[in-house]
């Protein structure tokens, strides 16, 4: 079992979503656990946000910040990741909030020799605009209150907010990379760091989280399922610049067949050495 816990979220200037984020990481059940808050070039408005957590927050908040250079986010988490104090590893996305069972159950998930990822229920503009502005807790909403959004299509999705027990189904595919994004991704601190890290090769938006995962399959780690247990709400927000994106998916697909890549070529060992 995992002991420490890293949570390392990741933000860009949006500090109302990151205000719900860290609320909902305040009221979790397992404490134990540290928040690191990967920055990537945020101005005065989110620092100052972070400042007023880490004054009351009973949870460690780091926070690490690189310029803003454009879309950075593999490479300010490594650099959050490199200064970790967990053995495990838990992504996130500063425009999402978790449910206060979410720590709890990716402790529960954890095992040794596979990573964790999680889903997602996408939230709609409208309806992201007014929690935002009315600041509803949304992670201690009821089920019940789900369906009703749902049903009101303000979410896009209601069964992934079932909890699903234990079963041997979350070892069904053990090779599949698709769709684990580090909105929700959990790792072993030493597989992060033996396939070091993101490869900060991967500029701009797109596939860097991907790449991520295909070099921890190829280095033996297996996939466990985390839907139906660990769900995160991911507010809505314009798409980031996806000039990069074909460049990017291209690497992507000339990496996946070779069994043989594994480390990153320029990692998180940049910043452990």
């Amino acid at each position: 079992m995992a002991g420490l816990i890293s949570v390392i979220v990741t933000t860009y200037n949006w500090p109302e979503a990151l205000a719900a984020c860290l609320t909902s990481l305040l009221s979790q059940h397992d404490g134990n656990f540290e928040i690191i808050i990967a920055d990537d070039g945020s101005g005065a408005a989110t620092q100052q946000l972070i400042a007023e957590f880490q004054r009351h927050s009973p949870i460690p908040i780091h926070h690490i910040r690189h310029e803003d250079k454009g879309f950075r986010a593999g490479t300010i988490r490594n650099k959050a990741a490199a200064l970790s104090l967990g053995d495990y590893l838990l992504f996130m996305d500063g425009d999402c909030v978790a449910l206060p069972s979410f720590v709890s159950r990716h402790r529960h998930l954890a095992e040794s020799g596979y990573f964790v990822p999680g889903n997602r229920v996408l939230v709609s503009q409208a309806y992201t605009t007014r929690a935002l502005e009315q600041q509803i807790p949304l992670h201690s909403r009821s089920l019940v209150f789900f369906l009703g959004l749902w049903i009101q299509r303000r979410i896009n999705r209601f069964l992934p907010l079932i909890y699903l027990p234990f079963r041997n189904w979350r070892y069904r595919h053990p090779w599949l990379w698709q769709k684990a994004m580090t909105c929700n991704l959990a790792i072993w601190k030493t597989d992060f760091i033996a396939v070091n890290g993101f490869d900060e090769v991967f500029e701009g938006w797109g596939y860097e989280d991907s790449d991520l995962v295909i070099r921890l399959i190829h280095l033996g780690v297996r996939r466990k399922e985390g839907r139906f247990a660990l769900p995160v709400f991911h507010l809505w927000h314009p798409h980031n610049d996806r000039s990069k994106h074909d460049q990017n998916y291209q690497r992507l697909l000339e990496r996946l067949n070779r069994q043989s890549l594994i480390r990153a070529q320029s990692g998180v060992d940049q910043y452990t050495t």
